[in-house]
């Protein structure tokens, strides 16, 4: 097709850009497009000469700049981030961005032609023959996929009433933005139609067909009864009408909603890799006033551009256990509240005042703050990159230093000081747990081991979880691995300790914890618990007191991944059907996934998936504290887990154990199947302890086979 049209066109296969609007008018609109570009100038220097007055060194954030700008554009380019837990939002904002990207790449080719080649150079115009039907035949298609994915933002936004995209924040800008899209992509075409039409009086355009949305318009309007008078008259008032409309729209990028099209795309390029799993550190010589956010001028230009990258889209506030059970935290609007803070500050419309306290008139109220179980969801969920859980710490690190901590995270924080455990029981007692076994734990300050074992604090002084470290311990001996703990020496691994905001704290137990094991012959650091594992290996090694590295650091279920297969199992010793929870330490913060499955797998266990599980696996609210407070929560995060368990997996109600791989998971699960009333539905059972059993079994079918 295209090569006839082109056999009978010509060189005539091109199009006239200024028809009907004259030298005049050219000049007029040279003029109006120069005002909006030296406006969309200013208003992108003033945005990053805002950040400029951002606390944190650039340089920080732009090593590597090459290998960064590859990663980002790969991300961006390939939508991956939209297509995460929603394919319609995948797709459709696939199609607005590839569509909007190909009009803006056709645009600028049409201005290299008339600007540069032609009028600069002299030389002939590159914008006809075969160049133009292809360009043509682009430009329709991807315009229409453009129109299609705007179709799909309006019905999902104005029709379904997606509840994510509603929220505090929501206002006339969003709407402005999404029907000026909107009206320039179905403007183009009706531009385009009315010009085919009004040209056809005199010349053939049937080449013209290639832009078949274009020619579709023109067939509907010479059928409407709409002649090529009539279309030549009208096509001014069209051309300058969207002509105007886009200038506009280049004009505002900066100073509304469109700028994330930019911001985003820095915001990507300028993330950190280990954001949320290591926590920035407080500066030695930092006064107590100097430590978290406590004004605008504390946030690092990072911070200040991921609110500038905020699309409102809602995602992180979907999937934020803390505001489906009811706690006051929506991560989006506190993005949106400090950036809408800090523009009214700038433009004079508000007067200064602290950023986070407990009560009052601050910007962020202290009991949002302390509802973040950071679990990183937000963080995994956003597309562009931000970076909720270090502001939200940085603002828990102000509450604490204006003295202004939950009461009962304040108890547990003064056990920790005073006794190196957040349960406030004497350190001779932290080794009791082992008593009841009928082998006795290698002691690893006395002998050298291969893996040095960080019990933690639960598995140490829980009951429940006792019985964890006891498992544990029984499979390490079964394995024949060389051992040990370090007993009284062990401290607190302070994980959670640093999310509520105890800094100092938390350098003094990196400071205890770090000598204790430096003073043991050891290969590697093996945790009971996700949280201890995440510190020790993500965080402990920013910390000149540790000589240890993060791949000296693993998840016990790593580590027994690699050794239950000598302990002879044949993976048909348990028969239930259990469900697998992935604790945000261990999935989303370190990306480990596999290795507690394989265990299960291997026990003969029937494994079956929640919904929810991976990168999307819902917190349990313990995490940042969460299992030191109390909150009037309904339901609990605990509850609705388990209800999504017996419910929502394929198995239903046939699920007969929940299994965890994390010491605070158990804890926040144990208490939630008697608040929920699941005690009768349902176990809670740790990897380990699933493991023991099945060895315990394989073990009576041999005595018994004897």
């Amino acid at each position: 097709m295209a090569k006839f049209v082109l056999a009978q066109a010509g060189s005539e296969a091109t199009r006239p850009t200024f028809w009907k609007i004259g030298h005049f008018g050219e000049a007029i609109f040279y003029y109006l497009a120069a005002v909006a570009v030296a406006i969309f100038a200013f208003g992108v220097y003033d945005r990053f000469s805002t950040y400029a007055e951002g606390s944190e060194s650039w340089f920080d954030r732009l090593d590597n700049l090459s290998s960064r700008i590859v990663s980002a554009t790969k991300i961006v380019f390939s939508n991956q981030k939209q297509f995460d837990r929603d394919l319609y939002a995948g797709l459709m904002h696939a199609f607005v961005f590839w569509g909007f990207l190909t009009l803006f790449i056709g645009t600028t080719i049409l201005m290299i032609d008339m600007d540069i080649w032609t009028k600069l150079l002299g030389q002939e115009s590159f914008f006809d023959g075969a160049f133009y039907l292809s360009y043509s035949l682009v430009m329709d298609a991807m315009g229409l996929l453009f129109v299609v994915g705007i179709g799909m933002a309006i019905y999902r936004r104005y029709w379904v009433r997606e509840g994510r995209l509603w929220g505090k924040h929501t206002s006339t800008e969003d709407d402005l933005f999404v029907w000026t899209l909107f009206l320039l992509g179905v403007g183009g075409y009706v531009t385009e139609g009315v010009r085919i039409l009004g040209t056809s009086a005199t010349r053939d355009v049937s080449f013209e067909t290639v832009s078949f949305v274009g020619w579709f318009v023109y067939d509907v309007l010479a059928v409407a009864g709409v002649t090529p008078e009539m279309a030549a008259a009208a096509y001014p008032v069209i051309w300058w009408s969207h002509a105007l409309l886009a200038l506009a729209f280049v004009a505002a990028i900066p100073y509304a909603k469109p700028f994330h099209m930019i911001s985003s795309f820095a915001n990507v390029v300028t993330r950190d890799e280990k954001a949320g799993k290591r926590l920035p550190g407080v500066p030695d010589d930092a006064s107590p006033e100097e430590i978290g956010h406590g004004s605008i001028e504390d946030f690092t230009w990072k911070e200040l551009l991921d609110h500038d990258a905020c699309t409102k889209c809602g995602r992180c506030s979907s999937v934020c256990p803390a505001k489906a059970s009811g706690r006051p935290l929506d991560p989006r609007d506190v993005i949106l509240d400090l950036k809408q803070y800090r523009e009214d500050l700038e433009a004079g419309r508000t007067e200064e005042k602290d950023i986070i306290a407990d009560g009052g008139a601050s910007v962020i109220n202290s009991e949002t703050m302390e509802s973040c179980m950071s679990c990183m969801a937000c963080m995994d969920a956003c597309p562009v990159e931000i970076e909720h859980v270090e502001q939200f710490t940085q603002m828990n690190r102000r509450l604490t230093e204006s003295g202004q901590m939950d009461p009962n995270v304040q108890d547990t924080m003064m056990n920790v000081f005073q006794n190196g455990n957040t349960f406030g029981e004497p350190q001779r007692k932290r080794p009791d747990w082992a008593d009841e076994l009928d082998f006795e734990i290698p002691d690893a300050r006395e002998e050298s081991v291969e893996y040095l074992w960080y019990v933690g604090d639960y598995p140490s002084f829980d009951e429940r979880n006792r019985l964890v470290a006891r498992s544990l311990a029984t499979i390490l001996e079964e394995s024949g691995v060389d051992y040990g703990i370090l007993y009284d020496d062990e401290q607190a691994d302070g994980n959670d300790v640093r999310r509520v905001g105890e800094e100092g704290l938390y350098e003094m137990l990196v400071e205890d914890n770090a000598e204790a094991i430096q003073n043991c012959d050891y290969d590697k650091i093996v945790c009971t618990d996700p949280h201890s594992y995440n510190t020790f290996k993500n965080e402990y090694p920013e910390f000149e007191e540790c000589s240890w590295t993060e791949d000296d650091v693993f998840h016990y279920t790593q580590v027994v991944e690699d050794l239950f297969r000598d302990l002879g199992l044949t993976g048909s010793e348990l028969d239930y059907t259990v469900t697998y929870h992935d604790p945000c330490h261990l999935g989303r913060y370190n990306d480990e996934y596999e290795a507690p499955r394989e265990i299960v797998k291997a026990t003969g266990c029937e494994l079956d998936e929640m919904p929810r599980n991976r990168d999307d696996s819902f917190c349990c609210g313990g995490g940042g504290g969460g299992l030191w407070m109390d909150f009037e929560e309904d339901p609990k995060p605990s509850e609705e887990r388990l209800r999504e368990a017996l419910n929502d997996t394929d198995a239903g109600s046939r699920v007969e154990k929940f299994v965890v791989a994390c010491p605070m998971c158990m804890t926040m699960y144990e208490d939630g199947r008697k608040t929920g009333g699941y005690e009768d539905d349902i176990e809670i059972v740790d990897v380990s302890e699933l493991l023991v059993e099945a060895i315990g079994e394989k073990e009576r079918v041999e005595v018994a086979a004897d």
